[in-house]
This record gives C-alpha cells, sequence and structure tokens, in this order.
C-alpha cells in the first residue's frame, strides 16, 4: 500500500506500529494499524477497517498487508463472514450467513465449506455433516424438541 515519501533509503523499514487513515486511488479506504516498509510505503498491519468503495466492509485482523486472523467481511448484499482468515481468504472456523438468513458455520478451507459444520435454513432447521465445498453428502437432521 503506498504511502507518504518520508525517507529517500529505500532498504530502511520500520516495525513501529502506528495508526493510520488511507485512501486508495479507487475510493477504498483503510483506517488502522499500519507499519512504514521500505522507506516510502505502508503496509496494513495489526486491527484495521478496510472499506471499499462498493460497500464491502472488512473488519479485524492484518498481517503482511492481507487480512489474516479474526475479522468480519460484510457485504453490501447483507451476506458476512466471520471467523479466521489467512491471506485474504475464509480459512479455519466460521460462519457465513446468506442475506435470505441461513447460514453454515464449521470449518473452511480456502473459502470453502470443507470439513465438520453445520447448516441452519430460513426456517431454522439444522442440517449436520461433512461439507465439502457444494456437496454434502449424508447431512443429519438435527432435531429439536422444544
Amino acid at each position: 500500500m503506498p504511502g507518504e515519501k518520508k525517507d529517500k533509503k529505500k532498504d530502511k523499514t520500520s516495525n513501529e506500529v502506528t495508526s493510520c487513515i488511507y485512501m486508495f486511488p479507487n475510493g477504498d479506504k483503510y483506517d488502522g494499524d499500519c507499519i512504514q516498509v521500505d522507506g516510502d510505503s505502508v503496509e496494513r498491519t495489526g486491527h484495521g477497517v478496510h472499506t471499499t468503495v462498493l460497500g464491502v466492509v472488512y473488519d479485524g485482523m492484518w498481517e503482511n498487508d492481507k487480512m489474516n486472523g479474526k475479522g468480519k467481511l460484510t457485504h453490501s448484499s447483507g451476506a458476512l463472514y466471520e471467523g479466521e482468515f489467512v491471506n485474504n481468504q475464509f480459512h479455519g472456523i466460521g460462519k457465513y450467513v446468506w442475506p435470505n438468513g441461513s447460514f453454515y458455520e464449521g470449518q473452511f478451507v480456502e473459502n470453502r465449506m470443507e470439513g465438520e459444520g453445520e447448516f441452519t435454513d430460513t426456517e431454522g432447521q439444522v442440517w449436520t455433516g461433512n461439507f465439502h465445498y457444494k456437496v454434502a453428502p449424508g447431512l443429519k437432521f438435527k432435531l429439536s424438541m422444544s
């Protein structure tokens, strides 16, 4: 992420985390923690909020200028993902909510539902099992007797 030129020495790197607000040329905005790298640019690190011009908002942890760690990604459609990220992808334990209110909670691997999880439909019915991206053979209906 480019920043203001403060030092002409290209090899100088500061590991000091500071707070910054950065407006991207496309209109996106980042507000959060950053470090200066290579003397003339900054990198998102720590906690920050990135908002796109299309209304997509990521509020969470950054490392190496990528979404890494726990965070929440909200789309303007109302869909959202909250959980673990690795290199800008849903990866680890998380929850994805569709705009219609149905949701999946469980394992994600590289943006895909992958592994043990639960899907709750729009009527509150819960299906559990092993998910493999768009396929989930042998799902079990979780009966609630309340």
